[in-house]
């Protein structure tokens, strides 16, 4: 499912809308110690399209030696950065230059640059918001990870029948992680994922139940697998008070008193496995 260089894409659009900088770029890594820029904004040359850029060297390569940003204002003329991409950099005139990071569980994943081309000191707005657009990447790609993990995972099996406590577990990490990535193909994805193993238990038998809005199956996922209010709603990044509220509606929805009976509702109703 990961695709950083789309994620990259997205990032960069993101920052190039916050800033309004005439040109923003970004690229992935592509080997143990570069990355390539592999999505630009407002160029006008293929210059650093496919660049490679290796740790250490340049603009670029610094940000991803230390693991911060770091930026120039008059980048041909810059003492604290090697020049090794001058001639690149020189054809589509960028003078004034930032590099922020991207780094996840301590592995640089990308960089991202936004410039201008006129020597000028970038505002303390500019670079936070291009350090904000990288911490966004980070959890994005972070969270693909973990989708990637959770969707590798083939559920335990036993002799003749599926082991329901595992696909119930990865049902309630599938629906969080959906709630925590901004990309919507991938959170369809994930949704989509949680109601096949919602439904593996059915065969052909597929009853209509109750219509559940996707934060109440969301709560009761989490409730199924054992969750107190609070544990539910630190995974699913929500109040206390706002579980309670989704629990009560799906319960009333599934014309239920307690947890346990909506639960079982809802795995009769095949909204759960």
């Amino acid at each position: 499912m990961s695709d950083d260089a789309g994620a990259v894409r997205a990032a960069v659009l993101a920052l190039h809308r916050r800033t309004g900088l005439p040109v923003v770029f970004g690229g992935v890594v592509c080997g143990a110690d570069r990355i390539r820029i592999s999505e630009l904004v407002g160029n006008t040359t293929d210059s650093l399209h496919g660049l490679a850029v290796r740790q250490g060297s340049g603009l670029g390569g610094k940000a991803m030696a230390l693991g911060r940003p770091v930026w120039v204002s008059d980048y041909p003329r810059a003492s604290t950065i090697s020049h090794d991409y001058d001639g690149p950099v020189g054809r589509e005139g960028l003078l004034s230059v930032v590099a922020v990071p991207v780094v996840v569980r301590r592995n640089v994943r990308g960089v991202l640059y936004g410039a201008l081309r006129e020597p000028l000191s970038l505002a303390d707005r500019v670079v936070a918001a291009a350090v904000d657009a990288a911490r966004d990447l980070e959890q994005d790609l972070a969270v693909r990870d973990e989708a990637d993990r959770a969707l590798a995972r083939p559920p335990a099996v036993a002799p003749g029948a599926a082991d329901w406590e595992e696909v119930r577990a990865v049902h309630a990490e599938l629906r969080g992680l959906a709630e925590k990535t901004s990309d919507p193909e991938v959170r369809e994805r994930l949704l989509a994922a949680s109601s096949r193993l919602a439904a593996a238990g059915l065969g052909e038998r597929r009853p209509a139940g109750p219509l559940l809005s996707p934060r109440e199956l969301d709560v009761l996922a989490q409730v199924a697998v054992g969750c107190t209010n609070a544990e539910a709603a630190r995974r699913l990044g929500l109040l206390p008070e706002t579980v309670k509220s989704y629990l009560r509606s799906a319960m009333r929805k599934l014309d239920s008193h307690t947890r346990l009976e909506a639960v079982t509702a809802a795995r009769r109703a095949g909204l759960l496995p």
